[in-house]
């Protein structure tokens, strides 16, 4: 969600094949969440390629099969501006949208 928003304000892109996961504090902390595992699997079958993590899930991936994890790229970060820092491109979108 946060993604998002920063994408509507900035009228920047969203990198394409991208996936994320986690929560974010209102300091801008990202934390780990459960269920990676089945996170990675269902993003591999949705033809992701990259994929942002919190640095405190880099333990969860790997407990994952090698074969599952071929094609994919992972990114740890600990906090929100990282996340953004690769998520959102310096691309402007085409018809940008009038935000009030």
């Amino acid at each position: 969600m946060a993604t998002s928003l920063a994408s509507i304000f900035t009228q920047r892109k969203v990198r394409q094949k991208t996936a994320m996961t986690g929560e974010i504090t209102l300091r801008g902390k990202v934390l780990p969440v459960g269920g990676i595992k089945e996170k990675i699997l269902a993003a591999k079958r949705a033809n992701i390629t990259d994929i942002i993590l919190s640095d405190d899930n880099r333990k969860d991936i790997s407990k994952i099969k090698d074969i599952y994890l071929k094609g994919l790229s992972f990114h740890y970060v600990n906090e929100i501006m990282e996340v953004l820092d690769i998520a959102i491109l310096k691309d402007k979108v085409k018809k940008p949208l009038k935000v009030s």
